[in-house]
């Protein structure tokens, strides 16, 4: 007689078996979720900065942002390099190759790929946002009156010139006014 142990019930639950299963797994999902990216707004809303206070966080956050955008570009300079040694290797059959330096190169990678996190780690935990980090944009939320906007700065500017509002984004910069100057509250 062969007796045959069912399976654990962590794996049973994983594959959801009929429609009101799937539904149910779905909404737990989108629960999940929700609940994450309302936890992320208040995060990134928990601080806010006066222009005064942005524009004296710029050189440190300059600096950050420099070492982020290095770090990246010698990830995608190594990813490059092997894709381009497995194409080689694909295209000719095989080849022989240095492992240790493909070795060498893949742990900079690695390296590297963790200084631009603890880069990018640091700004956020100053409470600035990091909306694109190939023209190094930076997003510093800022109250005006009742409503919070973003002061928006690029690498490359002399200091926080522009501004938009919280769902406008880049394409939606505007100068920064009189309006915002005067009517700032205090930061926390």
């Amino acid at each position: 007689m062969i007796i045959r142990k069912r399976p654990r019930e962590k794996f049973l639950r994983r594959i959801p078996r009929y429609w009101s299963d799937l539904r149910a797994h779905r909404r737990r999902v989108i629960e999940r979720l929700t609940a994450r990216t309302l936890a992320s707004l208040e995060i990134d809303m928990a601080r806010t900065f006066t222009l005064t206070e942005a524009e004296s966080l710029l050189p440190v956050l300059e600096s950050l942002l420099r070492s982020a955008i290095e770090a990246k570009a010698l990830i995608e300079e190594v990813d490059a390099e092997q894709q381009a040694l497995a194409s080689r290797i694909f295209v000719s059959g095989g080849l022989q190759v240095d492992i240790a330096k493909v070795a060498r190169r893949k742990a900079e990678r690695e390296k590297a790929l963790q200084k631009a996190k603890d880069a990018v780690a640091e700004i956020n935990a100053t409470g600035v946002q990091v909306k694109d980090l190939d023209i190094g944009l930076l997003d510093f939320p800022c109250v005006v009156g009742e409503d919070v906007i973003l002061l928006c700065w690029k690498l490359g500017e002399k200091g926080i010139t522009h501004w938009h509002g919280m769902q406008e984004g880049f394409a939606g910069r505007k100068p920064i006014d009189e309006r915002i100057i005067k009517g700032q509250k205090k930061s926390n």
